[in-house]
């Protein structure tokens, strides 16, 4: 019998009905200056880093990054989706049983095969808990819906793990041109907007020098997916870029305590 994880945050992180939000999401798109956060680049991303907030403080950075992903649209057929837990506390990562993830824009399926190449590993569980109410994957697939259209996904939640863990589940999925990388996470949380904003550059110049070992806690709560992504990068000689670096004092919220949020693209 097949199964489906609905939306738990539709309503809460960005809006519940479909019209709406596809509405919401393309605004955001279409606000994107391709040509200045392109940067000349016309290659395909391999991988990506964008935030998980709520849309309004969080959206316009992840737009800048998936916008350019819509010349890949009919490349990329398989999306390896990486976050972390808020929810849930366990060991190593986890795979869904579910076949398919649901939106308010419709229902993705869920590579399983790709799931199975990693039943082997010790550190990887099945554990449907993990994903039942976790937002980290969830807000970035109405993003991927709308740019990519049909895809297959591989979605990941990142408990107490290594970056070599989560390396190694990125090279067993690594795929060509057809697989792309996508890891989530905000930046720093709660502090003023001008320490804020030294802490988010730091943790930006270390993404962009693929330094996983200086990936702190207290600079990304995605911190371990991250820091994976750039164990993993470095053996494919990977270059990172910064394509947007803002807070929620710059979108949606005070400066008083703000929540930072980083938009890379891995080429």
């Amino acid at each position: 019998m097949s199964t489906t994880r609905e939306a738990a945050v539709a309503g809460q992180f960005y809006p519940e009905e479909s019209h709406q939000l596809q509405q919401m999401v393309s605004d955001m798109l279409d606000q994107v200056d391709l040509a200045e956060s392109d940067q000349g680049s016309t290659l395909p991303p391999k991988a990506i880093i964008a935030p998980h907030a709520g849309y309004i403080y969080s959206g316009p950075i992840a737009a800048s990054v998936y916008q350019r992903l819509r010349s890949a649209a009919s490349t990329i057929q398989r999306v390896i989706l990486l976050g972390p837990s808020h929810r849930v506390a366990f060991s190593g990562l986890a795979t869904s049983s579910a076949d398919a993830y649901r939106t308010p824009l419709g229902i993705i399926p869920i590579d399983q095969t790709a799931i199975k190449a990693l039943s082997d590993l010790c550190f990887v569980h099945l554990l449907d808990q993990a994903h039942r109410q976790e937002h980290s994957l969830e807000v970035h697939l109405p993003f991927l819906q709308t740019v990519l259209g049909s895809f297959k996904l591989v979605p990941l939640v990142v408990g107490d793990a290594t970056a070599e863990e989560v390396g190694e589940v990125l090279e067993r999925l690594w795929g060509g041109e057809e697989t792309l990388i996508v890891i989530s996470s905000d930046l720093s949380h709660y502090h003023d907007y001008l320490t804020a904003r030294r802490m988010d550059q730091a943790t930006s110049q270390a993404i962009e020098a693929l330094q996983w070992q200086q990936i702190h806690p207290e600079g990304a709560c995605g911190r371990i997916p991250i820091s994976g992504l750039l164990y993993a990068a470095r053996h494919h000689n990977l270059t990172a870029r910064t394509i947007d670096l803002r807070n929620s004092g710059d979108t949606a919220g005070t400066k008083d305590q703000v929540v930072g949020y980083g938009a890379y693209v891995f080429e």
